[in-house]
Formats: C-alpha cells, sequence, structure tokens
C-alpha cells in the first residue's frame, strides 16, 4: 500500500491542467447501457472509481476499453447479465445507479443495494421512490434491489422531498427511454447534472431544463452513439487552487470552468489570495509576506459552497490569523479529518454540524491517515504549507478522485512523492 510523503513550507508555482469530472465521469459511462450503439468519452479521468465502474459494466456485457488521449470507448451491443453483484456495488456508491438504465433497457434489473458511506449515511429512497413512480415494481430482497417494469417505464412526476445530485442523475438515466413526459420537480442543479444531459440530448434524448429545479423529459425510443467529452472537474480545480492559496506562491489551472466555482472565488479572495480569471484558465496567487485572514463558510447544494471542497477549505483558514467558523449542511459526519489537522497543530473544535478553527501560526508535518477522497486532499493541502514531513497513509482515497496529484504538485515545485508503505 502506497503512502504520500511531503516535505512542507515551499510555496507553489507552475501550472496544473484539470482532468475530466470524476462526478461526471462515472455516470455517463453509465449512459452506454442505454443503447446499442458506441459511446466515446474524451477528457476522461484515470481513477479508481472510473475503473470500477468500468469493471462493472464489463460484467454486465459491455466492451470497455481504455484509449489514448484520455478517451475510453464503451460498447454495449447486448447485455449479458441483467445483475450488477454485491461484490462490485460496495466498491463505489456510484455503481448503483446502473439500476434505472438496465431497468430502462431490459425491463428487469437486478442490484445489489450499496455499501455505507464514511461521511454518514445516504439512503436510496429517492431512487427506488422515482422508479417506482416510473412503474416499476421494487421488491428487496437480500441486500439486492429487483426491478421489474415488463410493459417499460412510464413517464410520471416527480417532486423530490430534497434535493438529491444522486436521485436526479439516477432519475435521468432510468427516464429518457420511458414512454411519455417525465417532470422532475426540486431537482438538483450542479454542473454535472447538466453535463449528464448534454450528453443525453446529444444521442437524441430530449431534455430541458437541466440546471434548473424543474426539468421535462420527453421519452424517446432509442438513443445513438457518439463521442462525448467529459466536463472538467470542479472540485480537483477547487482542490488545487485552496492548496496553492494554503500553500503560497502563483498557480495556474488550466482546463477550468471559473462558472462552475463562484462561490469559492469570492472565499479564497476574502482569505487574501488574489484571484485572476480567464476564458479557460484561472490564476491563484499568495505571496509569502501576504497573511491568510479568517472566513466563516457553510456549505449547500449548488449553487453554494459544495460540499466536497469543506475539508480543503478549513486547511485554509487553520492557518488564518482568527477564527472561522464552518458549517456542514450536507452530510452529517464531514469532520473526520478535523483529528489529522489537529495532529498537525490545527486549532479545532468540532460541535455537531459546526466547526470553530482558531488560525495558528504554523503547523507541523505529522503521521496523517485519510479517512475519505475529500479528507485526504485536506491533509495534502495541510502537509503542502506545514513545516517538516507530512506522511499520509491510506492514499487509495486520493487515486479514486485525483488523477496524478503528486506528479501535479510536484510539477510546481511541492516537495511530494509517493512510497511504498513497506519502502
Amino acid at each position: 500500500m502506497d503512502k504520500i510523503v511531503i516535505e512542507g513550507g515551499v510555496p507553489l508555482s507552475g501550472e496544473i491542467t484539470v482532468s475530466g469530472a470524476k462526478n461526471s465521469a462515472i455516470k455517463l459511462m453509465a449512459v452506454c447501457l442505454l443503447t446499442d450503439e458506441p459511446l466515446e468519452l474524451t477528457n476522461m479521468p484515470r481513477l479508481r472509481d472510473t475503473r470500477f465502474m468500468g469493471q462493472l459494466l464489463a460484467c454486465l456485457g459491455a466492451k470497455v476499453e481504455e484509449a489514448p488521449g484520455a478517451r475510453l470507448l464503451l460498447h454495449a451491443k447486448t447485455l449479458t447479465s441483467t445483475t450488477a453483484s454485491y461484490d462490485l456495488v460496495r466498491k463505489m456508491r456510484a455503481t448503483f445507479n446502473v439500476l434505472g438504465p438496465i431497468l430502462a433497457r431490459e425491463g428487469k434489473a437486478k442490484v445489489s443495494l450499496p455499501g455505507g458511506c464514511a461521511i454518514g449515511a445516504r439512503p436510496v429512497d429517492l431512487h427506488l421512490d422515482a422508479l417506482k413512480a416510473l412503474g416499476a415494481q421494487i421488491e428487496l430482497s437480500d441486500g439486492y434491489v429487483i426491478a421489474e417494469a415488463k410493459n417499460g417505464l412510464k413517464g410520471a412526476e416527480i417532486t423530490f422531498p430534497f434535493i438529491s445530485v444522486g436521485a436526479t442523475e439516477h432519475t435521468l438515466l432510468a427516464c429518457v427511454l420511458a414512454k411519455g413526459e417525465t417532470v422532475l420537480n426540486n431537482a438538483a442543479r450542479e454542473p454535472e447534472i447538466i453535463d449528464l444531459a448534454d450528453c443525453l440530448n446529444a444521442m437524441g434524448a430530449k431534455i430541458s431544463g437541466a440546471g434548473r429545479s424543474e426539468i421535462r423529459i420527453q421519452g424517446v425510443s432509442r438513443l445513438k452513439g457518439i463521442s462525448y467529452s467529459v466536463v472538467p472537474d470542479r472540485i480537483e480545480a477547487g482542490t488545487y487552487a485552496l492548496a496553492a492559496a494554503t500553500a503560497g506562491g502563483s498557480v495556474r489551472l488550466v482546463n477550468v470552468r471559473s462558472e462552475h466555482l463562484g462561490s469559492l472565488w469570492p472565499l479564497i479572495a476574502k482569505a487574501g489570495a488574489t484571484v485572476t480569471m480567464d476564458d479557460n484558465s484561472v490564476l491563484i496567487e499568495r505571496g509569502q509576506g501576504t497573511p491568510l485572514r479568517p472566513v466563516d463558510m457553510e456549505t449547500q447544494a449548488y449553487p453554494g459552497f459544495p460540499t466536497d471542497l469543506q475539508a480543503q477549505f478549513m486547511a485554509m483558514v487553520c492557518l488564518a490569523d482568527g477564527v472561522s467558523i464552518i458549517r456542514e449542511n450536507i452530510f452529517e459526519n464531514r469532520f473526520m479529518h478535523c483529528p489529522e489537522l489537529v495532529r498537525m497543530g490545527a486549532n479545532i473544535t468540532v460541535t455537531g454540524r459546526e466547526a470553530i478553527v482558531r488560525g495558528v501560526e504554523r503547523l507541523t508535518g505529522a503521521p496523517v491517515m485519510a479517512t475519505d477522497l475529500r479528507a485526504s486532499a485536506s491533509l495534502v493541502a495541510a502537509g503542502l504549507a506545514a513545516d517538516g514531513i507530512t506522511e499520509i497513509s491510506r492514499v487509495y482515497h486520493l487515486d479514486r478522485g485525483f488523477e496524478n496529484i503528486d506528479v501535479k504538485l510536484g510539477n510546481c515545485g511541492a516537495r511530494i512523492k509517493r512510497v511504498s508503505e513497506t519502502g
């Protein structure tokens, strides 16, 4: 097993190209189940999560091939199985979203319930309720969802009781082939929702309103194969932006949709870094003599501040001159990085969904452990700014969502390396 070793205290300087969005790519891969024609995805990140998804799709009968130039070729000409086993679905929660496409195409599906998640309860009730509204018969048996729609799915009006990105995406994947119109109320508005809808529309779907709280879908009988480029990863971009602000220096992020992070840039500027945007890049600068200032923040559904950047933001304000209050409104257990940051000298008090961060003059390198994907990124940012050596174990979490993070940061002058736990 690998670990990341960082010798901190070095400002960053250079350019980082942001990869395709993990959270979008995985759902776009599931789209291949809706057509018997080939689907090519470009700007594809190479990640543990995308490879897990590829393994599942292959078990269902799809051909999955990584090609040069960040391309992934998918072709589910026929589905050889309508069952997604626990051994595959337990590895990554998002694989549960194959249920809707298999059901829409084959009229039946058997998919394992996803396992637990370290950052809190994430029930699939909304997913199943949406499928029932579309006419599916749902049975839960021995940890599996057994779904059937002998006469196909039918359009319906569905109102989500609260905003859910996963349920919105899953319902879109299921209803594009349903008969009639489907209306989704209180839908999630994230850029990844728009990316999924844009891909489906390019394949022949009829979706309007993606990015708004009401989405309308006119069902079609079939979808065609296309080549489609995955949207740049706003969470990766935000992570490197916050790392640059935390460690100091000057980093230009390339292949960025700056409008997707409208809630982040003002807070980075308020903390003391300079943010300069153009059509395809963002420059983050903070001189070593420029102190970080405290900033309060709370996570919200898009277009609010992303929960997936909360841990990285906290690493930054750990070094601010004053007190910052961070409130986590999305997941109830997403402060597991706090004890690890405290090991590095941070002063953090957690009460329920609120963390009070009293800035310290410096952080000190220490052995720390990654607890989840985004928490691990916060430890990297803290390690870059800390005095001394930081060793981060369980970095397989990082590999789930960041492509070559050690290489990208190393190209900007960071003293960072990946080593074997036994080496």
